[in-house]
Order: C-alpha cells, then sequence, then structure tokens
C-alpha cells in the first residue's frame, strides 16, 4: 500500500509540474473534480450583479397619541418616528445616529407591508443594545471617523412599506435614522446543502485520505502558478480575487465554497502543526525580547507554508494534533458579498485562543434559502449604515447549519472582528442567524457551531472544552488591560454585560463544547 501510495505521489508530483505554467490550470482543474472539491475557477459564472441599496430616511417627531402603545402620553415630546408610508424595496431594517458612544435607552418598533400583498406585519421590537457588538475602542475601526450608534437590524424579508415609533427612555440620540436595506439580488450559484450524507462521504481509509490529500498539496500550488490565469477566467474584479485569494489553499479562485474534509485529511493537510499549550496558558506579565520575538513569529499569520511545502504525512502522523475535520464553508462569493463596499485590506490578530457565540437578533423569520440574503442585509448594514470596515462576524451560521465564511481575510487566518467589545483580539465570533432569548436554537446550528470550532480552534491548539485568558480591551465588565479566564467557547455575554446571544442559545454552548472536543478526538 505505501509503494502505491508513494507511486500515486510521484506520478501527481511529476504530471502537474511537467506542465507549463499557462496550461497547468486546466490540469488542476480536473483534479478538484476527482477529490469532491468546488469546480476551479474556469468553470465558475461571471461575478453575479449584486445592485443591494440602503434607503436613510431621517426620523420626525410624532405628535397626537403615536405613542401611546409605547407607555407614553399624548403630550410626551420624547417618541421619533415615521408614519406609513410607500418605500422602495427592502428586507432588513435598523436604526442608527450621529454619535456611536451615545446609547438608545427606549424602545423601536417597526411594522412593514409585504411587498404586493398589502398586508401589513404586527409591530416588531427591534434589540436597542447593540453597542456590546463592534470593534475594540483602542483599534483603528474603533475610532473610525464613519462610525455610527445603531441598533440591532432585524429581518423583515421582502417590503415596499414601512412604519416605526421610537420612544426613549431619556432623551433621545441626535441624527436617528431609519435604514431600510436591500439585499440585492442572490448570486446565480448555490452549493448544495449540508448534509449528514455529504459529510459521511468525505471519510476515506488512510491510505485513500493521505493521497487525496498530498494530491490536493500539489494542486493548490498549481493553482498557486495560474493566478492571473484563473483570475480572467473566474471574472474576478480585484477585490473579489483578493478575498478568494487568501483562501486559495482551500479551494480554487471564485469558489463559492470550501469543501469538507475528514479528520485524517484535515491533520495531513494542516500548514503548520498547531501550538497545543499556547492558548490555555494564562497570558505572562512580560516575556524575554528573544521569546517574544519566537512567539510573534509563530503566531504570524503569514507565516503558514506554502502549498508546495505542506508537510509529509509522516511529520504530521508524529504531531497527532487535535483537530476537527474541516466543514464545509460557503464563502462570501457563494453568499454574494459586494466586496466593493468594505475597506480594502485584511486585518489580523495573532492567534485564535476563544470563541464567542452570538446570535444576529435578527429574527427567526427567515428560511435556509433565504440565509444569504440576511447576510448581504447585515454586511451592508454593517458596513455602509454602521460604518464599520467590514462584516463584524468572523462566521455565520443559518438555522439549517450551513456555515458562512464572515470578514474576509482566509477562514483559516486568525482574522480581526468587530464582534465582541473588548475582546476581539485572539478570539473569533460566531453569529448564530436568528434570535434566540426565548425560542430555542435548532440542534443543527448547534451542531455546526461545535463543527466549526472543533477545526477553527483546532488549527491554534485550543481544547473546546478548556479555558483561554484574554486581556480586555474595555468594556462594561472587565477594565481594560484585565486578564480574564473564558471557556474556550464562549457567550458574548460572558465578556459584556448583554443579553446575547440569548438565554436559550446559551444554554446550548455546555453541549457545543463537549460536541466539539468530540470532533477533535478527544475523551
Amino acid at each position: 500500500m505505501r509503494a502505491s501510495l508513494a507511486s500515486s505521489i510521484a506520478v501527481t508530483c511529476a504530471t502537474v509540474l511537467a506542465l507549463p505554467v499557462s496550461l497547468a490550470a486546466p490540469a488542476a482543474a480536473a483534479v478538484p473534480s476527482a477529490l469532491g472539491l468546488p469546480p476551479s475557477a474556469s468553470a465558475q459564472p461571471p461575478a453575479p450583479e449584486l445592485p443591494g441599496a440602503t434607503q436613510s430616511l431621517p426620523l420626525e417627531p410624532l405628535g397626537g397619541g403615536s405613542d401611546r402603545a409605547l407607555g407614553g402620553g399624548a403630550d410626551d415630546a420624547g417618541v421619533q418616528g415615521l408614519t406609513r408610508r410607500d418605500v422602495r424595496p427592502f428586507s432588513l431594517v435598523g436604526v442608527v445616529w450621529d454619535d456611536p458612544a451615545a446609547a438608545l435607552h427606549g424602545v423601536v418598533q417597526v411594522r412593514t407591508r409585504a411587498t404586493g400583498g398589502g398586508v401589513w406585519s404586527e409591530w416588531q421590537d427591534v434589540e436597542t443594545h447593540n453597542e456590546e457588538h463592534g470593534a475594540d475602542p483602542d483599534t483603528a475601526e474603533g475610532h473610525g471617523r464613519a462610525l455610527k450608534g445603531s441598533t440591532a437590524p432585524l429581518w423583515v424579508g421582502d417590503s415596499d412599506g414601512v412604519e416605526i415609533r421610537v420612544r426613549g427612555d431619556e432623551p433621545l440620540p441626535e441624527g436617528l435614522r431609519l435604514e431600510l436595506v436591500d439585499p440585492g439580488d442572490a448570486p446565480g450559484q448555490d452549493p448544495p446543502a449540508t448534509t449528514t450524507a455529504t459529510t459521511a462521504a468525505t471519510t476515506a481509509t488512510a491510505a485513500t485520505t493521505a493521497t487525496q490529500a498530498t494530491t490536493a498539496a500539489v494542486t493548490a500550488a498549481a493553482w498557486a502558478r495560474t493566478t492571473a490565469a484563473s483570475l480572467a477566467l473566474a471574472g474576478l474584479n480585484a477585490a473579489e480575487a483578493a478575498v478568494s485569494g487568501v483562501n486559495a489553499q482551500l479551494a480554487p479562485y471564485g469558489a463559492a465554497w470550501i469543501p469538507a474534509l475528514s479528520k485524517e485529511a484535515t491533520e495531513i493537510t494542516l500548514p503548520y502543526v498547531p501550538r497545543t499549550q499556547e492558548a490555555m496558558a494564562p497570558p505572562a506579565p512580560e516575556a524575554a525580547p528573544d521569546e517574544a520575538q519566537a512567539a510573534d513569529k509563530a503566531q504570524a499569520p503569514d507565516e503558514a507554508l506554502a502549498p508546495g511545502e505542506a508537510q509529509a504525512p509522516e511529520q504530521m502522523a508524529a504531531a497527532k494534533p487535535y483537530i476537527g475535520p474541516r466543514p464545509k464553508i460557503i464563502t462570501r462569493k457563494g453568499w454574494g458579498a459586494d466586496e466593493r463596499i468594505r475597506e480594502k485590506g485584511f486585518v489580523y490578530t495573532k492567534s485564535i485562543k476563544a470563541a464567542f457565540v452570538h446570535h444576529s437578533a435578527t429574527g427567526n423569520n427567515y428560511t435556509c434559502a433565504q440565509a444569504p440574503s440576511v447576510l448581504r442585509s447585515i454586511y451592508r448594514y454593517h458596513v455602509q449604515s454602521s460604518g464599520w470596515r467590514d462584516f463584524g462576524y468572523n462566521f455565520a451560521v443559518d438555522k439549517c447549519g450551513n456555515i458562512y465564511e464572515g470578514r474576509a481575510g482566509g477562514v483559516s487566518k486568525p482574522v480581526l472582528g468587530a464582534h465582541t467589545l473588548g475582546f476581539n483580539t485572539n478570539s473569533m465570533g460566531i453569529a448564530v442567524l436568528g434570535t434566540f432569548s426565548k425560542s430555542a436554537p435548532p440542534t443543527a446550528a448547534v451542531t455546526a457551531v461545535a463543527r466549526l470550532t472543533a477545526w477553527k480552534l483546532g488549527l491554534h491548539g485550543v481544547n473546546p472544552k478548556g479555558t483561554s485568558y484574554l486581556v480586555s480591551g474595555g468594556g462594561n465588565l472587565y477594565k481594560k488591560g484585565k486578564k480574564v479566564k473564558f471557556n474556550a467557547i464562549a457567550g458574548h455575554r460572558d465578556g459584556f454585560a448583554t443579553e446575547c446571544p440569548g438565554v436559550r442559545l446559551y444554554g446550548k454552548l455546555g453541549t457545543a463544547r463537549v460536541s466539539s472536543a468530540k470532533y477533535q478526538g478527544r475523551r
């Protein structure tokens, strides 16, 4: 069997390396097909047009008795809103204001009219406490000039009429505006739904897995040498190419999803051996200069091995890392992110020591087919309405258990997010789409959180049932500079006084920790 494996590897390497650079792309395209990978760039359709838009309407004082349902009287002047009106189509609503440091203490309610039906919804509450999401205060994003205060967004579905009322328990912030977000058209290519059968199909014998993993590494090298041709064939613009390029070791340029791997294949294709004890140890007060430099070098995201330098199966087997099988991840291209609206470039942290779980608080009235539209709406609300540099969360999970790439920068890399104010450094944020204060999260979503964390925390040697230390960047629970001990899979409320991720989802995190550890192969 070993001789056969060596022969297969040798033939594959010789075939790819013997090809001229200009011809390597078609050859590489054939290999992913055999491995069950998404089609190569040459098979991708042109980038879809995504003309999403945002209507921003200033709120006005409401007189008469329009605020009585909110608990006010007819003479209460602390109420703003908009009376019923026709608007251009939209699917998500939120409220923003001028000062990001100001809080909206009060009640925000909206009702909407379904497109083409003429039926108005009941009044729906919009979550007003959203300041706990966002970039850390001392980062460039955290004090950007475009930042605004904002409520959580609320998904309402296809609508063309709106009414809103806002009543403050204290003076309302200046510059209140209603944001109506149209997510734009859906991408033309939908990835297949995540199923147990699909996951089971990725499991192979050890020999087959080793062959596939080594072949994938060689294929990745071929993709890297044919970047220009791949981009031209995929129809990617510069911003789309940059986002796709940081995942190029995992999937072809322009791929709509990154395929799942078995645990064995995941271990073999690791770009580096995890540092198993680093995340669990409390941070030292100071490190000697040579130790600090060595740690920084080990943690730097750009230090990952190139595809052609992937470690041999024998080396990886000796390391025996605890890591879960890589799950299928729908890319930003797959859910239709308009890369033109985010800030250019990517920002990284040094490592991933903990995962913070959130609910998006956008409501549960969406179908799994609508999840990409929900993501595009949240993305546009984060960037264009709230003034963030990109989508705030590193990953998102829908009610059917599909996992989505969030903030751009590479799914395997330690991308700095804007999800847990004060603790974005050395952490990742996962948003489960929905509101779980009273509703129980679907089992599929909790399982997806476990599978995702088993893989991503495993890349950094973190035990999902363990604990990690993070240093606060400032918040309402922990002052800046305080070292705080967290569960490796924590809830947003563990780092900030907030209801997020909802009491029902928070109660499932223990289950997620146990399952995640089992996926990693821990007892």
